[in-house]
């Protein structure tokens, strides 16, 4: 169903208004013409009735008046020869229109803030958690979180199987099914995305239907922030920034109403950045206008830092086998140590990352009843090697499994 604004609601009232008073003024020169905006304006009040009516029965009043107005649009139908009588007819509906108008804008409360959450891998979810959390709370806001699908990709780009993993989020988030949401109808107040790529990625790819450059179709607010978190760079330091300088101007930045980034020195390299390969496709106006991205960007943070630091250990449900390897044989703990293998490290160092990888596999083996480690691969870098380098896989699985 579509979901009607309040402004909405009144514009539809006014095109009404309009409408029947263009009908008496054409019934006589265009009487076809008059019958099919009857028809149309018959459709509309219908439409909205049927929204209004799911607002509760304090508002029933106001789907009788439209009720009513689409009995009169069929008694002006019938007598559509006689001008005379559509004007009696028109009349009436022009005082039951002007009447409803200031119902909605006096009557009716105003609108709920529609948000939506559109993640696409579970593992990335610390990424909007915190701003998720904030809109739940927040009484005004209806807050909606709605996994959405993605391919991975064969190496020449073409679309392998497709994954869902809504059945992966925490249990106390709420999930919607991504086919049980029309964002065309209801057109959601903000959408938070935190996949950039569009089609850019050659590793994966959400389902087009939710690339940015469609999703900034359905709402007036397109939100990106990342999935990831950088190291801090001084926005001076460009030889550090060539490294990460491709995030600044991805579909994701570029279609988005706004972006947040981790910090103000970043918030400055994406800017500084965007403008760059802004100008190098030669594009103009807001895409170049310092002030207009000043405003586009903002650096308040990563909720990746909320989930961590208002993560306690005694909250987290620690599996049995993960604490077996843990405990120490008088109860206490190991020190854990945290490994994270990185997409970028791969690709750029391909076999001198695998050794590396079994070099420090090998001297946590040696230490084992002292320190227990916590290896985190990237979630993409299977689905990486695989479409980037094939060639990798099997001494990469060869590590993993072991």
């Amino acid at each position: 169903m579509k979901r009607y604004k309040k402004k909405d609601m009144l514009q539809a009232v006014d095109t009404l208004l309009k409408a029947n008073d263009a009908i008496v003024k054409t019934v006589r020169s265009n009487p076809q013409g008059a019958a099919e905006a009857l028809v149309q304006c018959q459709e509309s009040a219908i439409a909205l009735g049927t929204y209004i009516d799911t607002l509760g029965e304090k508002y029933t009043g106001l789907v009788r008046v439209l009720e009513d107005y689409c009995e009169n649009i069929f008694q002006m139908s019938e007598n559509l020869p006689d001008e005379n009588l559509c004007r009696k007819e028109s009349k009436k509906i022009q005082k039951q229109l002007t009447g409803l108008q200031n119902s909605i804008k006096y009557d009716l409360p105003e609108d709920r803030k529609e948000v939506v959450f559109l993640p696409y891998k579970a593992s990335m979810w610390d990424s909007l958690e915190s701003v998720w959390k904030a809109a739940d709370a927040d009484e005004n806001t209806d807050a909606y979180v709605i996994p959405i699908p993605y391919f991975d990709k064969n190496p020449d780009g073409s679309f392998k199987e497709e994954h869902y993993e809504g059945d992966q989020y925490p249990k106390y988030v709420p999930i919607i099914r991504y086919d049980a949401y029309d964002l065309e109808a209801r057109r959601p107040d903000i959408i938070y995305i935190h996949n950039p790529y569009d089609e850019c990625n050659h590793v994966t790819s959400v389902h087009p239907y939710f690339y940015a450059k469609n999703l900034k179709n359905f709402t007036d607010k397109l939100v990106y922030i990342p999935y990831f978190i950088l190291g801090e760079i001084e926005p001076d330091n460009q030889a550090a920034i060539e490294g990460m300088k491709h995030f600044c101007f991805m579909p994701g930045t570029l279609y988005a109403d706004q972006v947040i980034v981790q910090s103000e020195n970043m918030r400055q390299i994406y800017i500084n950045e965007y403008i760059k390969a802004a100008k190098e496709m030669g594009l103009s106006g807001e895409h170049v206008d310092r002030k207009f991205l000043e405003k586009k960007f903002l650096g308040t943070g990563s909720p990746k830092i909320d989930k961590l630091l208002n993560t306690r250990k005694e909250d987290l449900e620690i599996p049995a086998e993960w604490l077996r390897i843990i405990e120490k044989p008088d109860g206490s703990w190991k020190k854990i140590v945290f490994y994270n293998t990185s997409v970028s490290a791969l690709l750029q160092h391909s076999e001198k990352m695998l050794r590396k990888m079994e070099s420090v596999f090998g001297i946590f083996k040696e230490n084992q009843d002292e320190v227990a480690l916590l290896w985190r691969p990237h979630p993409l870098i299977q689905a990486t090697i695989e479409s980037m380098r094939p060639q990798l896989w099997e001494g990469y699985q060869e590590i993993r499994d072991r």
